[in-house]
């Protein structure tokens, strides 16, 4: 404020000496008096700018400092247990699973046991806030469980190797992350041996390859930030092409085809069937036309296992799940 108004009061100072007989200045000494001001106020403003950098970047840094400075919660074993990916399964079983984001409040997740044998599909169904994609964290390893066990293959998730879990799970969420770079790129953040040859074919089971084929740079096309270039069903279909890649065991879908249209999501279905052939695919989802050939539906309320059993065993219970599919027609 006050580097701003000395210009305005040496105009005004300078105005009121004119006009004084006695101690009057020309014309010229108050253009040479405003040059010199301007000479001296122009390096000041510039150090006082620097002093707002400096003190905004330091606000940033204690940000950055702060986040990097916590204690992970995840963190893996100091001997942690190694799968050999060769002899992998894909059996899932959880246990009595207890979890509460807040443990001053009503467990998200209370008490749900379910056997996922290797090899089959299993979908978990609910209405908004029943816990889904809760267990979906736990299933990840997102968070740990406060009670109770999640086993792959008879082991202890908690007990398991990142790397061996990694190679278990493939994971393809409703809100998938693109990185600035090639699609290639993104693809092979999965794989990074994959040839061009396991692209395409991880592009054609996600029903994206046509769609990459049609653009200028094709699978050297730059996404974007966030993949802000595709739309919502292309992400989600290049998130899928990137877990194919990986080859998972276990393959866990939350609300995988939620941006897709019906005809894109009919063709998806065909090639997840023929992908889920010997692997184990557990679905969340709130469409409740994607998961009407799994082996067993999981129904979830408020934490908790409510029913479960195929779609016929469901629907003759007129239960919660019948009430889900009368709410969708």
């Amino acid at each position: 404020l006050v580097l701003h108004a000395l210009p305005a009061s040496t105009l005004l100072l300078g105005g009121f000496l004119m006009q004084d007989g006695a101690t009057a200045i020309t014309i010229g000494t108050l253009v040479a008096m405003i040059a010199l001001q301007e000479q001296l106020l122009w390096p000041l403003e510039e150090v006082l700018q620097s002093g707002v950098q400096l003190r905004t970047t330091r606000a940033l840094f204690a940000r950055i400092f702060d986040y990097l400075d916590r204690p992970a919660e995840i963190v893996e074993r100091a001997d942690p247990v190694t799968l050999d990916r060769k002899t992998l399964r894909g059996a899932v079983r959880l246990e009595d699973v207890r979890f509460s984001y807040d443990t001053s409040q009503q467990p998200t997740i209370d008490g749900v046991s379910i056997d996922i044998p290797a090899g089959s599909h299993t979908a978990i169904v609910g209405a908004t806030g029943s816990g889904k994609t809760t267990l979906g964290y736990l299933l990840a390893r997102l968070y740990d469980v406060d009670s109770g066990a999640i086993r792959y293959d008879g082991v202890d998730v908690r007990d398991l190797s990142f790397q061996s879990l990694t190679e278990m799970l493939g994971v393809v969420t409703q809100e998938p992350y693109l990185f600035n770079a090639s699609i290639a790129d993104n693809l092979r953040f999965a794989k990074p041996e994959a040839t061009d040859g396991e692209l395409i074919a991880a592009a054609k089971v996600a029903q994206i390859h046509a769609t990459i084929s049609t653009l200028p740079g094709g699978y050297d096309t730059l996404v974007g930030e966030r993949g802000y270039r595709f739309s919502g069903g292309e992400k989600q279909r290049l998130s899928l092409a990137r877990t194919i890649l990986c080859n998972p065991r276990v393959l866990l879908m939350d609300e995988a085809t939620s941006a897709l249209d019906t005809a894109t999501e009919r063709a998806m279905a065909q090639a997840l069937e023929t992908l889920a052939e010997g692997r184990t695919t557990i679905t969340i989802a709130h469409r409740l036309s994607t998961v009407r050939h799994a082996d067993q539906i999981i129904v979830l309320d408020k934490g908790r296992v409510v029913e479960r059993g195929s779609h016929e065993q469901l629907l003759a219970l007129n239960g919660v799940y019948a009430g889900l599919v009368s709410a969708t027609h």
